[in-house]
């Protein structure tokens, strides 16, 4: 089952409200969404020219929801860009609000450093 369009909308509307809007020429932070996953990416501006012209992105974070219990898993990325169950490890994943919130606040600096 997949994410439903409401949950859809909270987590793009979290990911634009993100970054302020004068700042968006270098930083944007959106929301990819497949089945059951939102992956939320972080891209920037090539800093030298002779990189091309292409923004660079980072995963940082995989949100999973469990339909049949409505229960949301975060997932962090380690440097090699593996996922690590932060749900699991730190004990929080209920409500997608919890979930966003947690990434917010982001108290272990694992997802924005």
């Amino acid at each position: 089952m997949a994410i439903t369009e409401l949950d859809r909308r909270r987590i793009s509307s979290w990911c634009e409200a993100r970054v302020p809007a004068d700042l968006r020429d270098e930083i944007l932070v959106s929301a990819s969404f497949r089945g059951n996953s939102a992956v939320i990416t972080e891209r920037r501006p090539p800093w030298r020219e002779d990189f091309g012209p292409e923004w660079s992105s980072r995963r940082i974070a995989k949100l999973t929801v469990d339909p049949a219990v409505n229960t949301w898993i975060l997932y962090a990325t380690d440097r090699n860009d593996r996922l690590l169950n932060y749900s699991r490890d730190i004990g929080v994943g209920v409500s997608l609000v919890e979930i966003l919130a947690e990434l917010q606040a982001d108290p272990t600096a694992i997802f924005w450093g």
